[in-house]
């Protein structure tokens, strides 16, 4: 850290310059939002150390804050990662929806709604393993993970429904072909992450692609397949 000497002179009405603070650490709490700032730190725990090495005294040591102000925002671990959870939910509902209306409601929409899936877990690993982690949840906590998820999930069952109303798939139950489509992407979304389908997240594409034609079959007419 600079230090000014007390021998310099100075312009008559200007005060002396005051050293410059030390730098915080990179990833340290400067100003603004601090439960983004908090969220952000634990998504990095998790990338780095998984999620049980995220608490919230780790968190404040992290971004240099105090206690007192990291419960302003949550009162333990579980608020913390439900948090996480449900920005992780919101996120994936938002990608396919824009999936669904951008490639025009149809089937070629559905099978962009399969890869914007699995794309998400690649990309968003620690959010992905905090939605589906089965990590403890408070009673108070419960409702904001139960609202996020079952928003993520209808986008499927709409989707679905849209194309049973269309002619497009068979008229099964909604939510159990819509469970069936979740079961696949999701099974091949946690083998991409933990590197089970090669070193690189992104070497099941062409798995997903394989499961998007095999879906297509099962859910649909014969030919369905084809369209996509």
């Amino acid at each position: 850290m600079l230090t000014l000497s007390t021998r310099r002179s100075y312009p008559v009405g200007m005060p002396p310059l005051r050293p410059r603070p030390a730098r915080k650490q990179e990833g340290q709490y400067h100003h603004g939002d601090l439960r983004r700032a908090m969220l952000q730190a634990a998504v990095r725990t998790i990338d780095r150390h998984g999620v049980e090495a995220v608490t919230l005294r780790a968190v404040g040591a992290s971004l240099g804050v105090s206690r007192t102000a990291l419960y302003r925002h949550f009162q333990n671990k579980s608020s913390l990662l439900t948090a996480v959870a449900a920005e992780g939910f919101t996120t994936l509902r938002e990608l396919l929806l824009e999936a669904w209306k951008g490639g025009g409601r149809g089937l070629k929409a559905f099978a962009a709604m399969g890869r914007a899936y699995v794309r998400f877990a690649i990309e968003h690993p620690a959010h992905y393993r905090v939605m589906f982690g089965g990590f403890p949840i408070d009673d108070a906590c419960e409702p904001e993970l139960k609202d996020s998820g079952t928003n993520a999930f209808m986008a499927l069952v709409d989707a679905l429904a849209a194309l049973q109303q269309a002619g497009l798939v068979r008229k099964d139950d909604v939510q159990r072909q819509a469970a069936f489509v979740w079961a696949t992407v999701h099974g091949i979304s946690m083998l991409s992450i933990d590197r089970q389908l090669g070193p690189d997240p992104a070497d099941g594409s062409a798995l997903v692609e394989y499961a998007i034609r095999m879906l297509m079959l099962g859910l649909g007419p014969p030919g369905v397949a084809e369209k996509t």
